[in-house]
């Protein structure tokens, strides 16, 4: 083979290659097109489509959460939340991860169940992983290109997004939903 012919074949692999991943960047909700958080689609717990664009206007508290974790009992302080809250436009949803010691190793419809012991009367999403190669494309954004960024290190990481859609604060797993941390950071995002 010629040298003309190997470049010709390899800078039209490249271009090839460029054209597929410029496709898959166009998708809506993928990393390459998101500008915030509620550019996702999620999935419900029932299994439908969840598009967090309908929370624009809304505060959202976006938090991972699992049924067997020590952090399981913050279940009852964010319903506290959402009720003391949801009428002034909080909006809280629950992502179960199983990423962190098999901590929700259940199905959609046990999770529910679970849930349902802590009375949760706000958006519960299906499970997804959070980390390692199989991340869903939210938190990858929230992760990596999102302006709190960092790996999520346990369940109930928290992570607080205004009105306008964007992150403006981000709660580690020990930050309980009740601290001080996370209300004052709730009343100013709706505008107390």
């Amino acid at each position: 083979m010629s040298a003309t012919f190997l470049i010709l074949s390899a800078t039209l692999m490249a271009v090839a290659i460029a054209h597929v991943h410029a496709a898959d960047d166009a998708k809506p909700g993928t990393p390459g097109t998101a500008k915030g958080p509620l550019d996702f689609t999620l999935k419900a717990n029932d299994g439908t489509p969840y598009d967090l664009a309908k929370l624009r206007g809304k505060v959202v508290l976006l938090v991972n959460t699992a049924s067997k974790c020590g952090l399981t009992p913050q279940y009852a302080e964010l319903q506290a939340l959402h009720t003391t809250y949801q009428e002034r436009g909080l909006v809280i949803v629950a992502v179960p991860a199983n990423d962190f010691g098999a901590q929700e190793p259940g199905t959609d419809a046990e999770i529910r169940t679970f849930c349902a012991t802590y009375q949760v009367g706000f958006p519960l999403m299906s499970k997804v992983s959070v980390k390692g190669d199989d991340i869903h494309p939210l938190f990858r954004w929230l992760t990596v290109d999102g302006p709190k960024p960092g790996p999520i290190a346990w369940n109930f990481t928290k992570f607080l997004i205004g009105r306008d859609g964007s992150v403006i604060g981000r709660f580690e797993p020990k930050t309980a939903p009740a601290s001080t941390d996370v209300t004052s950071a709730v009343d100013l995002a709706l505008g107390k």
